[in-house]
């Protein structure tokens, strides 16, 4: 049975994503794009029953801020994108644009990108990162910056928060749960499993006086605490 089910869930993976991708190339404004991968990769959790539970909706500012969610599947970039507005611009890994088909779906809906491995490039990667907080734009991160088939919360990378703090943005905490479970690392085909998203109250960095380093270690206890895994950095 999970065999079948993860047939069937890649042919819907591949029946939304493949006019979706035709609609970005055609499709003129960055905010009409974002829209369009909303509304598909919503569609594919619907069409292989694991639509994700939200819950604290209300918990997400109206205006600018950045999000920050703990990282366990290759799933989880598009349960965030079917769950947040379309206004967020993504924090990726730069590998990613190594992949020709993902390269060209997170250009078109403006992604941004940093380099893990050269420092120099790393760096202007960060300045630009810093200059998106500082001209109000929402961001969406995961700090962890890549995950592993074993359970457990690793280390956060200090970039979101350094980012949030430059632009005065609150960050909002998100637990993504049972994404793990469908689809790990090292498995070609997901299973069935039950999806949820909390997203947690914001953190406002300047109310409270946290330095960046605070600020990642509060939002990273409040991930914690609602995400039934061990802390991997114990």
């Amino acid at each position: 049975m999970q065999t079948l089910y993860g047939i069937l869930s890649a042919v819907a993976f591949t029946l939304v994503t493949v006019p979706t991708v035709v609609l970005l190339a055609l499709i003129p404004g960055q905010k009409r794009r974002r829209s369009v991968v909303k509304i598909a990769a919503g569609l594919v959790f619907r069409l292989v029953g694991a639509r994700p539970r939200v819950s604290g909706l209300a918990n997400l500012p109206a205006g600018p801020c950045v999000a920050v969610a703990n990282h366990a599947s290759y799933i989880d970039g598009i349960i965030l994108t079917a769950v947040l507005p379309p206004r967020f611009t993504f924090v990726i890994k730069r590998e990613m644009t190594e992949i020709p088909f993902a390269n060209f779906l997170l250009q078109r809906i403006g992604s941004a990108f940093i380099d893990r491995f050269d420092r120099s490039r790393g760096a202007m990667d960060a300045r630009r990162i810093l200059a998106h907080a500082g001209q109000q734009k929402s961001l969406a991160f995961f700090p962890e910056g890549t995950f592993r088939a074993e359970p457990g919360l690793r280390r956060f990378h200090n970039g979101a928060f350094a980012a949030a703090r430059h632009g005065g943005l609150v960050v909002v905490p998100i637990v993504i749960r049972g994404s793990r479970h469908m689809l790990p690392a090292g498995r070609g085909l997901p299973r069935p499993g039950r999806l949820e998203v909390i997203i947690k109250p914001p953190v406002d960095p300047a109310a409270a006086d946290l330095s960046s380093t605070e600020l990642m270690r509060t939002c990273r206890a409040h991930i914690l605490a609602d995400l039934g895994e061990p802390d991997a950095t114990i």
